[in-house]
């Protein structure tokens, strides 16, 4: 009898079928013989050779070194590299660590904290729009609210515009005359996001009917979500702005969200370092100097955060939904650090404010028909969750950047949720926040609604916690982010296997993007680290 093997669609089918049914060995092994290895010509995601070849090759270059600033002022031009592809190199080594228990991978990572620390807003002497320069890593360009100023003839200021839109920074704004006396013509061209907003005649007397600022604020928030201000210490009549362009110049900002990204695996570090007296020995300095370093960048979002658990933009932020709550990942996203540092130090503040922001998430979920946990992206209740409206003055707006907005009532996506599950898993091991039953519902959010197969049978995901659309491979990578709810069900990791077998990432075809491929080897990391 010939021995006809399965074709590598079979294979993929087979272990998709597999993490449904519970293991992807035992699919495969029944229908081929127990001896054949699947994907035997391709990557091994869950050998540690592969995560270490693919960490030297990121140290060699590209998007998200750490010697890098946050803000786009790096060799990116775009701003977020640390808090979005160090971040996960970083997080990688620690998961790393905590499977093979190698040092080689603590001292790689203090190799690279020890550059992200020196690229601080303080070790560089910037500051935030506050004018603040503060011991964490500010941005700007894309997230933040780009500010083009009008200027007249001798550079005085006369009217800021303000478009809160991300992407703001591929705004070109052209001045021209006005068809009457006084007037002038704003025309904004935003490249990135194809739009374009043509303001005509307006004037910067305050009693004209065309007077800019009431006008842009009755039309607002408008395709580029512009508002504008009037610069001048006595507004009049008789200004005219200086013909010509401008550009939008994003305000630079701290995000929590960035903080915690970055500060999370820091703080996993002390932690290791405090539960183990062979690694306190070895470590004990580097771990009291990165205690400092976390417990100074989290202070720095304190007034963010409010007591019901979440944290919100305060008004007046170059953010667009200034005055509103962050969404649940962001806030949960410093709440990863949080944690870890309220387990390294016992410190009654970390875990009051973990038990708070737990609570808040938990208050989140609902519970769907197949006993899964459902979320949403913006909080449920809060404000762009049912939405708000202008109020005529911007003094008693909700948002200064955004007069109105929402209602957003979108599910989280599997990206910004994997952050939750993260810090849910580990306010659970602190015993700080949820419920082994809570874990369970979340383990059967990946593999009810989150996991699934596409038409051919062969492994995919959709896109949010709800199961809706399919997912591209881009979102399929992310998955393996999820590993930290696989003890509570195996298909979890099964699955994310099946996933990365069936679209073999790799950091010379998915890493070509603006982000880099920091994201890769964490989820190679947890793939590693949740294999059996």
């Amino acid at each position: 009898m010939p021995d006809i093997r399965p074709s590598r669609r079979d294979l993929l089918r087979l272990t998709a079928a597999g993490a449904v049914a519970g293991t992807v060995g035992s699919a495969v092994g029944s229908a081929f013989g127990s001896a054949l290895p699947a994907y035997a010509d391709g990557i091994d995601y869950t050998a540690r050779k592969t995560f270490d070849d693919w960490d030297r090759l990121f140290q060699e270059g590209g998007p998200g070194q750490p010697d890098q600033p946050n803000d786009n002022t790096n060799r990116d031009g775009r701003s977020g590299m640390l808090a979005w592809s160090q971040s996960y190199v970083l997080l990688g080594l620690v998961r790393m660590y905590e499977k093979y228990r190698d040092t080689y991978y603590l001292d790689r990572l203090i190799d690279n904290v020890d550059q992200v620390l020196a690229v601080r807003d303080s070790e560089r002497g910037v500051t935030d729009y506050r004018g603040l320069s503060l011991p964490a890593w500010r941005a700007d360009h894309p997230y933040t609210t780009g500010y083009a100023t009008l200027a007249d003839s001798n550079g005085q200021p006369l009217l800021d515009l303000r478009e809160a839109l991300s992407y703001a920074e591929d705004t070109t704004v052209a001045v021209t005359a006005g068809t009457r006396p006084d007037t002038f013509t704003v025309q904004l061209v935003n490249t990135f996001v194809n739009r374009t907003v043509t303001l005509t005649d307006l004037s910067l007397d305050p009693a004209s009917p065309d007077y800019a600022v009431s006008r842009i604020y009755a039309a607002a928030p408008g395709p580029l979500q512009l508002t504008a201000v009037d610069r001048r210490p006595t507004p009049g009549a008789g200004d005219v702005p200086r013909l010509g362009t401008y550009e939008m110049q994003c305000k630079p900002v701290i995000f929590a969200v960035h903080t915690g990204m970055i500060t999370y695996p820091i703080a996993s570090f002390v932690r290791l370092v405090a539960g183990s007296p062979v690694l306190r020995r070895r470590y004990h300095r580097k771990a009291a100097e990165y205690l400092m370093a976390c417990r100074e960048a989290v202070a720095v979002h304190d007034w963010e955060y409010e007591d019901g658990g979440h944290l919100i933009w305060p008004k007046g932020q170059p953010l667009a939904y200034d005055g509103c709550e962050q969404p649940i990942n962001q806030s949960v996203g410093l709440g990863q650090t949080l944690v870890e540092l309220a387990l390294a130090t016992g410190d009654s503040g970390y875990r009051r404010k973990v038990a708070a922001m737990g609570r808040m998430l938990a208050g989140q979920l609902t519970v769907d028909a197949a006993d899964a946990c459902l979320w949403h992206y913006w909080p449920a209740g809060g404000r762009i969750y049912q939405g708000f409206t202008k109020t005529g003055d911007p003094e008693t707006d909700v948002s200064i950047f955004t007069p109105s907005g929402g209602p957003a009532r979108q599910f989280e996506d599997i990206s910004h949720g994997a952050i939750d599950v993260e810090f849910a898993v580990r306010a659970f091991r602190a015993r700080l926040a949820f419920t082994g039953r809570d874990m369970e519902r979340i383990a059967r959010t990946f593999t009810q609604n989150v996991a699934t197969t596409d038409a051919n049978g062969l492994p995919a995901v959709h896109t949010t916690v709800a199961g809706t659309a399919m997912g591209a491979a881009s979102v399929a990578h992310q998955a393996p982010r999820w590993m930290q709810i696989s003890p509570w069900d195996p298909k979890v990791h099964a699955h994310c296997l099946a996933l990365y077998n069936r679209y073999q990432p790799t950091p010379e075809r998915d890493g070509q993007q603006a982000i880099g491929f920091g994201w890769l080897l964490a989820n190679v990391a947890y793939l590693n680290w949740g294999a059996r």
